[in-house]
């Protein structure tokens, strides 16, 4: 009933060892050291300790470029994001605007992603292909974000996982949660991760009362899942798959069922 496969369709996604548990939430726990181990390409071989990037800065292949370049910006969820470097097209660029910080080690960058200015990003962190890190956007390490993924304006994660598609566009906080493929936080969402009582989080299942062991447990969020505007989940909240959350509600914590409408 909490397996990552009631939640999450993980096939071909290139992580889903991290998901080799039984309850969907013991997955936490894990993320850190999970993307500490895998990793690719770090930026600390080009920008090492706690680097502000000064200027735009473009990384091909491996190699840094600085100078001699022009861009076109799209969307690079698209892959409509175009980079030349001395009027020849580098497909699948990373772009790192000045005014960007990278701190510690262990950051990786897919091609085609686009890092805007303002952004700072603590390692250990994946960011996949063509996904954007928008202006103000804060990762302060153990995050996993998947392909074709928007951390947006403003956005604050911390320990959690975006799967390929989900985005959180404009003002959010991500603790301690995973969104599964697809998913949509409307403006203003806050997955809230601590209890006011500081006491681990029990979720109910079909037997009772399970302890999840977890102190911080923000919220699960089944694939396609997507939450209005300035709405806020309580810790230990998991939603299943294709569920909707209508503007401006706070959700109570508990299992909420495939396609469940909270108004």
């Amino acid at each position: 009933m909490f397996s990552p496969s009631d939640f999450f369709d993980l096939s071909g996604w290139e992580h889903q060892n991290l998901f080799a548990v039984q309850q969907v939430w013991e997955a936490l726990p894990r993320i850190k050291d999970y993307v500490r181990s895998n990793s690719r390409e770090s930026l600390s071989d080009l920008f090492p300790g706690e680097y502000f990037l000064t200027r735009l800065a473009v990384i091909y292949q491996g190699e840094l470029l600085e100078e001699n370049l022009s861009l076109v910006p799209g969307e690079a969820t698209k892959g409509a994001y175009r980079v030349f470097y001395k009027n020849q097209e580098l497909k699948g660029a990373v772009v790192l605007y000045g005014g960007v910080t990278l701190s510690g080690k262990d950051i990786s960058i897919g091609e085609g992603s686009v890092v805007e200015s303002g952004a700072f990003i603590q390692g250990p962190v994946i960011i996949g292909r063509q996904t954007e890190i928008r202006q103000g956007a804060y990762l302060r390490g153990g995050c996993l974000v998947g392909d074709r993924c928007v951390v947006g304006h403003t956005t604050e994660m911390k320990n959690a996982i975006m799967l390929s598609g989900a985005k959180a566009g404009h003002f959010a906080y991500i603790g301690d949660s995973i969104l599964g493929r697809d998913c949509n936080l409307g403006a203003g969402t806050k997955l809230a991760n601590l209890k006011l009582i500081r006491t681990t989080i029990r979720i109910k299942g079909p037997e009772g009362m399970i302890d999840t062991g977890l102190k911080k447990f923000g919220v699960i969020m089944g694939d396609g899942t997507e939450t209005g505007c300035n709405c806020v989940t309580s810790p230990g909240t998991l939603l299943g798959p294709k569920s909707l959350v209508t503007p401006n509600i706070t959700v109570k914590a508990g299992y909420y069922p495939r396609q469940s409408v909270i108004r």
